[in-house]
């Protein structure tokens, strides 16, 4: 795949444009509690999509994808920390094939790596020296605004797993998801690299609208992988939505499908980690076609974005790397 060639040939340098924002503290003992760390968790990495795509945006208005790195950088800072923070709050035990930072560190200093992540948030495009003062507002407004939005779906993720709701519709799991993932994991680093490359305010909403599309299909993809994936759930806590009793698409299908769904809402409430119970709940799930209905959801949505997007630019390398970000994403559930 053409995007999955580009993030690995990229995946080092941006490694290096992160990790230039974890400075050591004047203080042995504050490397040694924080900065350490939150270095070594982030090191961990993930695909980097999100600052790579945030500078592939920038190119594709005929921008300089240097200039968007701070910026880049800044998005997966807040991955970092909303990961270190969310692990907590799920009480999780592995992340990336690692005890989560709340175990190897304490829940103390991994709430404290975590608020210093979300400090270089703006930090990192504060201090950039490429920008101008009027496109720094800008970027910080959509930071602020991805911020927020992704609080409130993590509110309405916990919420509705405190309170046993089973009550959900289809919509009720898109405007959580959306709001939690789709936005800071799509939408906003396309629009702002859109704005700092200097693209008209129809294209960055064309970008953004793309984004939230391919980052919605990029959660599903992550839900289904989470239950049925066998290389992608390597180094993961497989089927731990289950365990955690996470309201997905495909859990959320399944609840209003299968005859069985008071069998599925009470191990879902559960917490168990048995694996026969665990692949009871998967099996409901396919038996009720949930799993294909997200997977088709899924592949919809990458295709009606991709269609939009493939009129509202001039064609480049960085637009041709955009489209085929949809496609990876649809190949990964096929």
């Amino acid at each position: 795949m053409f995007f999955e060639a580009y993030i690995k040939q990229q995946s080092n340098r941006i490694d290096e444009v992160i990790a230039s924002y974890y400075d050591k503290g004047e203080i042995p003992d504050i490397d040694l509690y924080l900065y350490e760390p939150l270095a070594g968790f982030s090191a961990n990495g993930g695909k980097r999509h999100r600052p790579l795509i945030c500078e592939l945006a920038c190119g594709a208005v005929g921008g300089d994808p240097d200039r968007a790195s701070a910026a880049a950088a800044a998005i997966e800072h807040f991955h970092t920390a909303a990961l270190i923070h969310d692990d907590i709050a799920d009480e999780s035990t592995l992340r990336r094939g690692i005890p989560c930072l709340h175990l190897s560190q304490g829940e103390g200093l991994a709430i404290n790596a975590g608020d210093l992540a979300l400090s270089l948030v703006t930090g990192s495009v504060l201090s950039d020296e490429r920008l101008d003062d009027t496109t720094k507002i800008r970027v910080l407004k959509e930071l602020v605004l991805m911020t927020t939005r992704t609080i409130e779906g993590q509110a309405l993720d916990i919420g509705w797993a405190r309170d046993r709701r089973f009550d959900l519709s289809i919509e009720d799991y898109l405007v959580m998801a959306t709001r939690k993932t789709a936005h800071y994991s799509g939408g906003t680093p396309l629009a702002v690299g859109a704005i700092i490359g200097g693209g008209t305010d129809a294209v960055v909403e064309i970008l953004r609208a793309y984004g939230i599309a391919c980052g919605l299909a990029f959660q599903i993809q992550d839900d289904l992988l989470n239950l049925v994936g066998v290389k992608e759930a390597i180094g993961k806590d497989f089927r731990s939505d289950i365990t955690e009793g996470k309201r997905t698409l495909i859990a959320v299908h399944a609840l209003q499908h299968s005859p069985q769904s008071n069998e599925l809402a009470a191990i879902l409430s559960s917490h168990t980690t048995t694996p026969t119970m665990l692949s009871c709940a998967v099996e409901i799930m396919q038996d009720a076609g949930s799993l294909d209905f997200a997977r088709d959801y899924a592949i919809g949505l990458v295709n009606r974005a991709k269609a939009e997007l493939g009129n509202a630019l001039v064609d480049s390398d960085c637009k041709k790397l955009l489209l085929s970000m949809a496609e990876f994403f649809i190949a990964r559930m096929n």
